[in-house]
């Protein structure tokens, strides 16, 4: 964080203000972990913080400390719009567009309020009085955790703090194992743990708590797995009604499309999953090595992300979604056979 954004910041926050802290639409560990971990600094400050959330996230997230004052804005629309207007400062974490918050989009266009963006994330939009935009850190918990300690803050972090920060790391780098993961963010994770954070607990929480539906439709996903030798490349494809025969809920398919990259040779993996009610088919990418599937998600799927971990979607139906990415394959062959 350059020292114009911190002093700007230590400005803003030089006397209680009221501030709304809003992750991005179906978060994740990462950004619900930023969101929180900011949000109990800000309290322990003397702020008056609320986390607004565009929509729920997944259970298995919900050990989070703070995670009982996170405010639904689907399910408490009113509400939220009275404090998003009565915010002297809102936080927009772990995303860098608002088109990434659904319908809190147009109440956010409304407000006069100051912006504050912390996010890790390419091609930032220009919203925000202070834009704390870094793409090449592992996650937006390892900013927010050195923005605490630029705003001297460092001593303020506790065991509640460092666990949700903890977590959004742990999450956003595959366990440690992809490319942005830096021997700062191994530093940055030891000194949340010297502040007690619990990694163990955390890891069990995240990763080692199954349903037998989950697994079920697990097994179901790599069922559909197709591989593509010639493209290095396999995907998956999770229809809608595949998805209510094993009562899915929200973040049962996390870490799926994962299982491509474990194969020997494929550089490219990518799941498709239905949502019938959005009318959209929802995709996530993942790549080794310098493929980009951030600017492959750009150009073809409405989407974005990181260089080896992107999102996007679509809204041809399943069949020919998948119809449509196996024709781009062609045109990125000699890319992905490198």
């Amino acid at each position: 964080m350059n020292s114009a954004n911190v002093r700007a910041l230590k400005a803003l926050l030089n006397t209680p203000q009221k501030i709304a802290i809003i992750p991005h639409k179906n978060p994740d560990g990462d950004a619900i972990g930023a969101a929180l971990g900011l949000h109990l600094y800000l309290k322990k400050e003397g702020h008056n913080s609320v986390v607004i959330s565009p929509n729920d996230y997944p259970e298995f997230l919900k050990w989070m400390p703070g995670t009982s004052e996170v405010m639904i804005f689907e399910k408490q629309n009113t509400q939220a719009k009275e404090l998003i207007a009565t915010a002297e400062i809102i936080f927009t974490v772990d995303f860098n567009d608002l088109g990434r918050i659904g319908q809190m989009k147009e109440v956010l266009e409304e407000t006069e309020t100051t912006f504050v963006m912390v996010d890790h994330h390419h091609s930032p939009a220009d919203y925000a009085s202070i834009m704390y935009s870094d793409s090449g850190m592992s996650s937006t918990c390892e900013m927010i955790y050195h923005m605490i300690k630029a705003l001297g803050g460092e001593n303020e972090i506790n065991q509640e703090i460092a666990d949700c920060l903890y977590a959004g790391i742990l999450t956003d780098t595959g366990s440690f194992k992809y490319a942005a993961t830096t021997s700062e963010t191994h530093r940055v994770v030891a000194a949340l743990i010297d502040r007690g954070a619990r990694s163990a607990e955390i890891h069990k929480e995240i990763f080692d708590t199954n349903t037998p539906s989950r697994l079920h439709l697990l097994g179901c996903a790599l069922n559909n797995m197709v591989i593509l030798p010639e493209y290095s490349t396999a995907y998956i494809t999770l229809n809608q009604d595949e998805l209510d025969k094993h009562q899915f809920k929200k973040g049962d398919t996390e870490g799926f499309v994962n299982y491509g990259l474990t194969l020997a040779d494929i550089r490219l993996a990518v799941i498709f999953i239905e949502n019938r009610e959005e009318g959209i088919i929802k995709i996530s990418f993942r790549s080794e090595g310098d493929f980009s599937v951030n600017e492959f998600a750009r150009a073809y799927f409405d989407g974005g992300g990181h260089t080896n971990a992107a999102g996007g979607k679509s809204t041809r139906s399943m069949q020919d979604t998948v119809i449509y990415f196996r024709n781009l394959l062609e045109k990125h062959k000699s890319e992905l056979s490198r």
